[in-house]
């Protein structure tokens, strides 16, 4: 197996990478700075010279860089797994929230993931897009659940966190092992990956699970300023992913 990532400076992109690697695949990601995405004939050139047997999307990018990775990945039969987010649901549709459900996303980053998941599922009706939540990892770089909250509470002296919001979330590791299955097993469309999908925290237990789990000395205030249910299930309620719980009991 051959993998293309993109997005490998990125936060979740790395650990998708080593979970790769654990199987054996070889990986090659999109150097930016060498191939324009912007520029067609060089962007067609470096994909049939690399010739991949699937790719994963997670790169920040334009709608027509998605739609050129899916149509390569529909004309040369490669796997396409598009990374999409949670935040394609807006708070004001309460969730949980099904592959299926209407996307109701309001803000420009929201707005601009509909754009490229319809943009890629045009180019590859076979292709799958991954929504997931906010990613969790000790290391704390990055897009980090654990890193934002280490810098609020060193900003504020204190964390707010909502026990209205029930987050949809999950560990990186286990969120780039289900991207790899879904290289291999994936059968196209939108599926969601939340490992908070049963158990149903709220933010506020989950902060202070985190603290406890990572021993930080962090001041919680509950607070009710954010109201979503925000998990993401699948079509048939379940999740695919471990329970939080695996890493926070």
């Amino acid at each position: 197996m051959k993998l293309l990532i993109t997005g490998l400076n990125g936060t979740v992109a790395p650990w998708v990478h080593r979970e790769a690697q654990t199987r054996d695949w070889d990986v090659v990601g999109w150097d930016r700075r060498a191939i324009d995405p912007a520029n067609d004939a060089a962007a067609l050139a470096f994909l049939r010279a690399e010739a991949p047997d699937a790719i994963v999307h997670l790169a920040m990018g334009s709608e027509s860089w998605a739609g050129q990775l899916a149509g390569f990945a529909r004309r040369h039969g490669a796997a396409m797994v598009f990374v999409s987010t949670a935040m394609v649901f807006d708070a004001s549709s309460g969730g949980p929230h099904r592959p299926g459900d209407p996307r109701t996303a309001r803000d420009d980053y929201g707005q601009y993931k509909i754009r490229c998941e319809d943009t890629v599922l045009t180019a590859d009706p076979s292709a799958t897009v991954a929504r997931i939540g906010w990613q969790i990892a000790a290391d704390a770089v990055g897009n980090n659940m654990l890193r934002h909250l280490d810098e609020q509470h060193a900003r504020d002296g204190r964390i707010r966190a909502s026990s209205a919001w029930r987050p949809a979330c999950s560990f990186m590791s286990d969120t780039a092992a289900a991207l790899c299955d879904l290289v291999q097993e994936g059968t196209g469309g939108p599926v969601h990956l939340d490992s908070n999908a049963l158990e149903a925290l709220t933010f506020d237990q989950l902060v202070l699970k985190l603290g406890k789990k990572f021993e930080r000395d962090w001041v919680v205030e509950v607070t009710q300023d954010y109201v979503h249910d925000q998990r993401l299930v699948n079509e048939n309620g379940g999740s695919m992913l471990p329970p939080l719980s695996v890493h926070l009991s």
